[in-house]
């Protein structure tokens, strides 16, 4: 498999998740997101991803782009360790939690669009952020664990980390989201998280490094 990735992109974060907990290993290819006006914009990325977003993985003789889609089909060829539950009550859950973040929060503070708000671009991402964890925070009261389900790491958990990333980096006050923080804490000790960390991969800069 070869993954198309940019080590700061929350979305290559979760796909790099997947990959390192399901044991798969890959070729990986940076995107950067921000030199030569984007390489994502080149014409051979365009004919990889017409949509021009990381990631995109080549597998299985097939290329495929969207995070949660590339997860759904490591989910299904490579089925240990499990990312969804078997109990259809907590696979939906964990499928409400990986939109809540996916859908409701993600796009709203990503590159493409705090381009276009200019000054305002750091008090945008906090109030996009804030009102989607204030919902997150309650939804998680109901369904955690150890895990944003229960206690077994899921696909919700692939999206929740690399959230959380965004909102510390947009310098979002974390403590009104007590069981947020704590799963994340949880998560952030286990091997697949940490070897998939932004700071740990090919393409991210000396003195981001961990």
């Amino acid at each position: 498999p070869i993954l198309y990735s940019y080590f700061r992109s929350s979305c290559s974060w979760r796909v790099r998740i997947a990959l390192a907990l399901k044991g798969i290993s890959y070729d990986l290819v940076p995107v950067n997101l921000i030199k030569d006006g984007g390489q994502q914009f080149s014409a051979e990325f365009k004919a990889l991803n017409p949509m021009q977003q990381v990631p995109a993985l080549k597998i299985d003789g097939i290329t495929l782009s969207q995070s949660l889609a590339i997860i759904n089909y490591l989910e299904e060829t490579h089925p240990n360790p499990r990312l969804l539950p078997q109990d259809p009550k907590k696979r939906a859950q964990v499928r409400m939690i990986a939109d809540h973040i996916v859908s409701g929060i993600q796009p709203l503070q990503n590159l493409s669009v705090l381009k276009q708000m200019g000054e305002k671009k750091m008090e945008w991402a906090q109030n996009c952020i804030s009102s989607g964890f204030q919902a997150l925070e309650q939804i998680l009261q109901h369904t955690a664990g150890r895990y944003c389900v229960g206690d077994e790491v899921s696909m919700a958990d692939l999206c929740l980390v690399p959230q959380v990333a965004n909102a510390e980096r947009f310098k979002v006050d974390m403590g009104p989201y007590p069981t947020i923080t704590r799963i994340n804490k949880s998560l952030l000790e286990l091997e697949a998280f940490k070897i998939s960390h932004p700071s740990r991969q090919p393409d991210t800069p000396a003195e981001l490094r961990a």
